[in-house]
């Protein structure tokens, strides 16, 4: 596990009169800021990337640091710090990104270049085994025999980190709501480590630093399964986490009942967010000590939500990367 949660002194600091967006922090609490894009900067943004179709991000992953670039020369070269200071914040790390105007699935190439171009000017995205690509998008219906929660509507989808079955680096999750047709509830589910009671309960147990199994189910495309313990630490000694429940897999009678301890706590934890994201909107967290998770939805036969996910590693700069993982 590569853990980033602070900056070395040799990070840019934040700039003094941000251009282009606005930041505050949001209504469901301080440690989740909204960044809000100005509509005069989404619009040049999306007029400047136009000869380059979602297709030839996808063929060429270099153009994806070509539209960060261009996004953040929009925003006067103050967003990238902003997002590189605030995502390694251990007292923030996450935040809800508004770009005002794109708000209608008939945008959604769009929505997926600005959200590359975010995500591009502090890290770089995963190869996503689900869909092939460096990002998945994916649809929830009101019925669904998918092998995980994922697409289920009707039932929480319980907090949890993402990439603890794969091999790759997973510092941040990026989700962004594309498309809502006829539904209610389904707020996103966020925890912070430092405000979950029970961490010091947990990460001080014999068990917590134990590796143990992780295996994904065939829609993920994973065959390999992974070995490594649910806490570990970051630089200065802080509990970080990765975990989730359905892909765990205890070896015995000890591990299984104090993993649903575990899981029974987070899921009863008086800190978690529930959290509503627009159309067109996302939500970026660092993934290392933010949890997420779904509230379930009200049952209607035409119920349609469609999300984007990217997910990756910090890469802006090898000062930004833990000397030991370079």
């Amino acid at each position: 596990m590569t853990v980033l949660t602070q900056l070395p002194e040799t990070a840019m600091p934040l700039p003094a009169n941000i251009q282009g967006f606005t930041l505050t922090p949001s209504s469901q609490s301080p440690r989740l800021l909204q960044l809000t894009i100005s509509r005069e900067v989404v619009e040049a943004f999306l007029s400047a990337v136009s000869e380059w179709p979602v297709q030839a991000l996808e063929y060429k992953s270099m153009l994806r640091f070509r539209v960060a670039s261009i996004l953040d020369d929009l925003c006067g070269n103050t967003l990238q710090p902003v997002l590189v200071n605030t995502l390694v914040d251990r007292a923030t790390g996450g935040f809800q990104v508004v770009p005002e105007g794109l708000d209608d699935v008939e945008r959604a190439d769009d929505m997926v270049k600005l959200a590359t171009a975010v995500a591009h000017l502090m890290g770089r995205s995963n190869f996503d085994a689900m869909s092939g690509q460096y990002y998945a998008r994916f649809v929830v219906k009101n019925v669904d025999d998918s092998d995980s929660y994922l697409r289920q509507p009707h039932r929480v989808m319980e907090l949890h980190n993402d990439g603890t079955f794969v091999e790759q680096d997973t510092d941040y999750v990026l989700m962004m709501k594309i498309d809502e047709q006829n539904m209610e509830g389904g707020n996103s589910l966020l925890l912070h480590l430092d405000d979950w009671k029970d961490l010091e309960r947990f990460y001080t147990h014999p068990l917590a630093h134990r590796p143990m199994r992780w295996t994904a189910p065939p829609s993920k495309n994973v065959a390999r399964d992974i070995f490594h313990p649910v806490f570990d630490v970051d630089r200065e000694g802080r509990p970080v986490m990765s975990y989730i429940d359905q892909f765990v897999q205890p070896r015995d009678f000890e591990e299984g009942n104090w993993l649903t301890d575990l899981s029974e706590s987070l899921e009863n934890s008086s800190g978690t967010l529930s959290v509503p994201n627009p159309v067109g909107s996302f939500l970026l967290i660092n993934n290392h000590f933010w949890l997420h998770g779904r509230d379930r939805f009200t049952s209607h036969p035409d119920l349609r939500r469609e999300l984007m996910r990217q997910r990756g590693y910090f890469t802006h700069a090898r000062t930004l990367r833990d000397p030991r993982q370079v």
